[in-house]
């Protein structure tokens, strides 16, 4: 018969620890930069300092929670990583920034796509990867001549007049 709770024996959780350090850095930085703004009188009520407090405390709120979390050992042991999904989505996200400014972003934002749903396990590239430049041609003509934004433009946005 053993004596005290399972937890009792586990030392914090130093990955969460890290964790609850980085949430609480990121809310000093925006209270510390929100701090900064130089607001007009007339918006100095209600204006564009309320909202990133407001995240800011709420990343403190997470910040605490997580190292609580943490100094009790309550997380569940965490499972090994598998390397492979998250080089499949690394290499999609690199691909992407690479082909960003030459082939334009249907097509990289399309490879971001097919090595994403590689890494979760969907389907062959030479089938995901039409799918992806397609839907991504569709973001790509929704926001460029809907909304008229500029996103860079390839061989095939370069297709439309």
């Amino acid at each position: 018969m053993t004596t005290g709770s399972p937890n009792s024996e586990r030392r914090p959780d130093g990955a969460a620890l890290f964790i609850a350090a980085i949430l609480a850095v990121i809310a000093a930085i925006i209270i510390w930069q929100t701090s900064q703004m130089r607001v007009p009188p007339i918006q100095a009520r209600v204006g564009p300092t309320v909202f990133p407090y407001i995240i800011a405390g709420g990343l403190a709120l997470l910040s605490v929670g997580t190292l609580i979390s943490a100094w009790r050992g309550s997380f569940p042991p965490r499972e090994k990583d598998n390397y492979g999904p998250m080089l499949w989505i690394v290499g999609g996200l690199i691909g992407q920034i690479l082909l960003l400014s030459t082939a334009g972003f249907s097509i990289a934002t399309g490879v971001l796509f097919a090595l994403t749903a590689k890494g979760f396990g969907r389907g062959p590239l030479w089938v995901s990867l039409p799918i992806g430049i397609a839907f991504s041609f569709i973001v790509w003509f929704l926001f460029s001549r809907g909304l008229q934004l500029s996103l860079p433009a390839g061989p095939l946005e370069r297709l439309i007049p």
